[in-house]
């Protein structure tokens, strides 16, 4: 058996646009907050009810950071795969606080945009997955295969 795991997947609107900084070592850090809301019609008073989330998203994934730095914009839908972090800090006054996090670590987390693209130079299906340092993968179109892949894709099974 695993020891643990140590992994939240958000789908929520993004509240406002992401906060891109730079670190002393020229890495990209991205922040942004994004809601998920849950609804329920309410059993006594028949009156539906909604309840919001709020989440603060971390990136340090490069390849992630610049998507959406170039993309993600307040009122997106997205997709988020991360790790949840909690860390101390002292406030103004010197008292302890602690946040809460989804990070998205270098080599690991997962950032997917579900909403179209309004960017010109992109189609909707330029978007989709940028996970930790890999691409997505390409899909070739039913027109563009052989005749050869389509017929031996559309054979019936022998069984």
């Amino acid at each position: 058996m695993a020891g643990s795991v140590n992994k939240v997947i958000l789908i929520g609107h993004l509240g406002a646009d992401p906060e891109i900084r730079r670190l002393n070592s020229g890495d990209s850090v991205v922040n942004f907050r994004m809601a998920t809301s849950e609804s329920w019609r309410d059993k006594t008073s028949g009156e539906r009810k909604e309840k919001t989330e709020w989440h603060t998203i971390v990136c340090f994934n490069e390849n992630i950071c610049k998507v959406a730095e170039q993309y993600l914009k307040k009122g997106m839908k997205v997709y988020v795969e991360g790790q949840l972090s909690t860390r101390k800090w002292e406030d103004q006054s010197g008292a302890a606080r602690y946040s809460t996090e989804v990070v998205l670590q270098k080599f690991r987390g997962e950032l997917q945009m579900l909403d179209k693209s309004d960017h010109p130079a992109r189609s909707p299906d330029d978007y989709g997955t940028q996970r930790g340092g890999s691409s997505r993968a390409e899909r070739v179109p039913a027109e563009q295969q052989s005749p050869g892949m389509r017929e031996a894709l559309d054979d019936e099974i022998p069984f």
